[in-house]
Formats: structure tokens, sequence, C-alpha cells
């Protein structure tokens, strides 16, 4: 029998310009710029589409996140921002900036319609109209497009979203039949509201899905998260606000960088060769039968760049036990596709392909994950999930350091990815931290290097330029990709890297 082992995984370390290693992302990039700075242009093009207001608090911010950016306070956890083209080596000439306008008058428009899904459908025409038809009819390419929209969009853009009720709102929709039914209508309005019964009521996640068959990449801001002093007026919640200054101009900074083409940190000490794959699922809503479902997958490179593939929809979920599960044939497809464009990027098929999910692997699925990975790579089933059944307790003003491994056995552990930070001299949460449930289900690994990996990959978000997070880059944007996929009836697309996601 194994012993219980209560263990510390070294902090990884990322790889920065020049080839050298830090921990944390800010230092990094701070002291030596991003991992691929001589790759990368250092003019970006880029464009805003959206109202005149938000678009010039655009364009305002992107010229401000050029200087230095300080906090106030003395917070490790907070360093200062030393501008765009200091950290990244990008430059934004605001002369150069394409924009698109949306009338206000036109949005205005839409916040009429009570009925969500005819709402949400004609923001996202407004904007997805525009987009298009630049990148059809101009000949100078947008590397990026930051999608400048006042609050009222997020406000009225999301699920369960209301219109205060006024006398003018538009009352049109289709009762539940009608939604299905197939007949054809005479007026064209009649067939726009049909087709609103299509998408998701997710202005975010609508957008987004509809625009990857076209390529086009999008940045989606809210005017109050870079304008706030002039937007709002309590002096009280300006100044809490500008607690998360550097940290916005970190985050907006550091995706802009992976949008436009560059790797901004690698991990320092992966191992070569190997592949770690996340599952995606996400419910269809928009079919009757309950186990309907898209499936998909993130594959994340030791390079550190990521894809996503989209596999079929079908009958993968089950009502009774609420987990999903792919069929022998799309297990085979969805590892094949994978396989293929990591032997495209690398010329070699992965060594080792760790497969992460947040349920069990039932046999028919492994069978056909077997089968595409025979003769090229050895597969490995882990599941991970969130536990707050557990947890570990210490006489200390802070709870254990992020790091920390409890192992069971040797296929199970459990890993504390939040926790005390001695680099930031705080830990992550406000609450005593709840570990990771690691289980190795299907294959054979080491637990420890298993754990060890987990927690290399929760420094892979380059949505958010922070120390660490809190899941792993493979199931950190499982469910908002799944939401995109599953954003519309017919959402199409090529295998695509990760940047058109989040």
């Amino acid at each position: 029998m194994s012993r219980i082992e209560l263990l510390h995984i070294a902090e990884p370390r990322l790889r920065f310009g020049y080839n050298q290693a830090m921990c944390d992302p800010r230092d990094g990039l701070t002291l030596f710029g991003p991992f691929t700075n001589e790759k990368i242009k250092k003019q970006v093009d880029i464009g805003i589409v959206g109202p005149k207001g938000p678009r010039a608090a655009t364009k305002k911010y992107l010229e401000r996140i050029a200087s230095p950016i300080f906090y106030k306070g003395r917070e490790v956890a907070r360093p200062f921002f030393p501008g765009l083209e200091a950290t990244f080596g990008l430059f934004i000439n605001p002369q150069s900036i394409n924009e698109l306008d949306v009338p206000p008058d036109e949005i205005d428009a839409c916040f009429k319609y009570a009925d969500p899904k005819v709402r949400v459908l004609n923001l996202a025409n407004l904007f997805e109209e525009r987009l298009v038809r630049y990148s059809k009819e101009e000949e100078f390419p947008i590397a990026v497009w930051f999608v400048a929209i006042p609050d009222q969009v997020y406000l009225y853009g999301r699920p369960k979203s209301r219109i205060p009720k006024a006398a003018d709102n538009v009352r049109l929709g289709l009762s539940r039949k009608d939604r299905h039914s197939e007949q054809l209508f005479l007026f064209k309005e009649e067939q726009r509201i049909r087709e609103a019964y299509d998408f998701q009521v997710n202005f975010h996640n609508q957008l987004k899905a509809r625009l990857l068959k076209h390529k086009i990449v999008i940045q989606i801001i809210r005017e109050s998260t870079i304008a706030y002093r002039d937007l709002w007026e309590d002096t009280k919640r300006i100044e809490n606000q500008e607690k998360f200054d550097t940290a916005k101009a970190w985050n907006i900074a550091t995706t802009l960088y992976y949008k436009v083409g560059g790797i901004p940190w690698c991990l320092a000490d992966i191992r070569e060769s190997v592949c770690y794959l996340g599952l995606i699922y996400k419910r269809f809503d928009f079919f009757h039968k309950n186990g309907n479902a898209c499936c998909g997958a993130q594959m994340f490179l030791d390079s550190g760049d990521g894809m996503v593939f989209r596999g079929n929809i079908g009958d993968w979920y089950n009502p009774k036990n609420g987990e999903f599960h792919l069929k022998r044939p799309e297990a085979v497809e969805l590892l094949t596709k994978s396989l293929e464009a990591f032997k495209q990027k690398s010329s070699t098929y992965p060594k080792e392909v760790f497969i992460h999910a947040k349920t069990y692997f039932d046999d028919e699925e492994w069978a056909g994950f077997g089968e595409a990975s025979k003769g090229k790579s050895k597969i490995v089933g882990v599941r991970i999930r969130e536990d707050s059944g557990f947890k570990l307790y210490r006489d200390f003003s802070f709870g254990v350091p992020r790091g920390t491994m409890f192992k069971v056995d040797e296929e199970n552990a459990y890993l504390w990815s939040n926790g005390f930070i001695p680099r930031l001299r705080t830990q992550q949460g406000v609450e005593t931290p709840n570990p990771l449930s690691v289980e190795i289900t299907r294959g054979t690994e080491d637990i420890v290097t298993v754990c060890r990996d987990i927690l290399a990959l929760t420094k892979l978000n380059y949505n958010s330029c922070i120390f660490a997070d809190g899941k792993p880059v493979t199931l950190r944007f499982a469910d908002s990709i799944g939401e995109i996929l599953t954003a519309g009836k017919e959402i199409t697309s090529e295998n695509l890297t990760f940047k058109y996601y989040i």
C-alpha cells in the first residue's frame, strides 16, 4: 500500500524574453518582455467599433496605457504597469485606428424590444454587420477589433435581462409552438424574429460565435470599465475602483498582445512533446431532446498556445447522472483532430496526451480515444474537480501555501492551486482555500507529475495577467467556450486558436 503524504510542489516558472524564467508573469514581462518579443510586428493595426462615446473612451484608454500606470498603495500584489510599448514592445498610433460607428439611436431602438431573444439578436446584428462588411470590402487588415459597448448593452444583453416597462416597448415574439414550426413567414420581420430563437440570449457569446466563421478577432470592452471616472459621481466608489487600474491595464495589454499573435509567456519547465486536452460539453437548449449537447476540446501545447476543436452534436448528456460521455466514433474523431493538429505544428505526434475532464470516462468513449491514439501517443485520463469537503488548516494568518499536495494513493490526490503566495505576501481569496480533487482514472502516470502539470497549467490564462489561476487552463474556459459553441443553432468554424474565444 502507498503511504499518505503531504507534499509541496514548487511554484512553476514561466519563460519570457531572452529565455529568462520567473514565477510571476508581471515580474517577467517587466524585466524581460514577452516570450515572442522579436517575432511580433511592433506597430499593431487595431479597430474600434461602437457608439461615439465608448469609442472615444476606448481610444483615450489605449493612449493612457501607453504610459506607466501606478497604484497609490504599496501592496506587492498590485504591481505597477510599465506601459504597453515598454512591456510588450507594441505601439498603437492613435491616428491610424480604424473606427466603425454604431449610432446610439440604433442601439436604443433595440432596447425597446421586450423579448430578450429579439433584443439581443438585433444588438449583435448592429456590430456583426459592420465588422463583416469591413473585412469583405476593405483592403487594410485589422488584427484586433475592440467592441466598445455602453453599459446598457451589457445590462440588457445577458440571460434573464429585462428592460424597464415603457409605453413604447415593442412586444414582438413567437409562441413556443411557432418557434419550432416549419411554416414559412411572408414578411422579413417575421423571419427575423424566427431567427432570433436560433440564438442564446447573450450578446457577448452570440457575437463571438457569429464571427468565428469570418475569423474576426474581437475584444469586448465595457465603457464603465475604462471610463468610470467620467461616468460615476460617487467619490468613494471611484476610489475603490482605482485599486484595479493596474490590474486592468495588465489584463487588457496581455490579451491584446496574445490576440495580435504573440505568446506573452510559456511554461519554463514543461516536459517536451506533451499535449494537454480539456474536454468541453454544453447542452443545447434549441432541441427538445434532453440529451443533446455539443462536444469539443481545448488543446494546449508545450509552447503555451492553444486551439479549440468542435465535435459533433449528439445525445452525450445523461440526465440521470448529470454526466457527458461521447460515443466511440465521436471520441475517435475528436482526438484524431487534436493529434493531427499537434503533428502539423510539431511535425510529430505527442509522446503523451493528458485528457482532463470534470467527470469519469466511460468504457466506450475511452475505447475511442485509445483507437485514435494507437501507435501514436500514450494517453492518460484525469478527472479534476473542485472539492469543498476536504480542508487543511494551519495556525497562521493565511491558509496553506499554494502548491500543497495531499497524496492519498498512487491515483488520487488533493492539490491546492489557491493558497498563500510568498511572492505576493498574501493568499488568493479571503476564505480557507479549497483543493482540487485530482484522480487518474485511465492510464498510468505518477500522481505527483500529474499534479505538477496541473499546477503549471493554472499559469497559462492569457485572458488575465495574474500570478496564477485557481483552475488549470484546460478546464478554466471549458464552460465559456462551450457557451460560445452553442450560442446558436448552426455555429460553424474551423479549428481555431484560443484567441478567437477568450
